[in-house]
């Protein structure tokens, strides 16, 4: 899973000109799902939205309060755009994201962790598959890229060592690690 968080003074959503959700003061969270994404991923993404301490305390000291530590209001949006591959060519590739049904799914369980580990009042969503306008006020600006698969998505290219790591010639593999490709070789 994959997400777009935003630090804010206020978001909002409509759809077709009617306003669907709206929060002051708080996170507003687009959310992509991935194929291979699981309730595990659910777990670790709303346990970091929740934890990322992206608020100043009381002194004004930065980076020291999380959403919950401020009772402020998360405002979520699904957007399967998140998986795109943009690596080749100029036309967006979705086939990683997960198909409309159970994403609708997965969303929806997302949802559940996000109220169940907080205050479920202070969770709102906007409309799952709907064309939507969001409107917000970033604060900061503050944002952050989170994803719980990151180095799974990421295809990894060798190029003469510009990188860690190289082919491997006996194998031709190499996956990607936090600090660059990781080269697979024979037993």
């Amino acid at each position: 899973m994959r997400a777009v968080v935003q630090r804010v003074a206020s978001a909002s959503v409509t759809v077709d000109g009617k306003a669907i959700s709206s929060i002051s003061k708080g996170l507003m969270v687009l959310v992509g799902i991935g194929s291979e994404d699981t309730p595990a991923d659910i777990d670790v993404l709303s346990n970091k939205i929740l934890g990322l301490r992206v608020f100043p305390d009381a002194n004004g000291t930065m980076w020291k309060n999380s959403v919950k530590d401020i009772s402020g209001e998360v405002l979520c949006i699904s957007q399967f755009t998140l998986m795109a591959n943009t690596s080749k060519g100029n036309k967006p590739d979705f086939h990683r994201a997960m198909s409309s049904e159970s994403s609708r799914q997965l969303y929806s369980a997302f949802l559940s962790k996000m109220c169940q580990l907080y205050v479920a009042d202070r969770i709102r969503d906007g409309q799952f598959g709907a064309m939507m306008d969001v409107t917000l006020t970033n604060e900061g600006p503050v944002t952050f890229t989170l994803d719980t698969r990151k180095f799974e998505y990421v295809t990894p290219s060798i190029d003469n060592g510009d990188q860690k790591g190289s082919k491997s010639s006996k194998t031709g593999k190499s996956t990607l690690t936090p600090d660059g490709p990781e080269i697979a070789s024979k037993p």
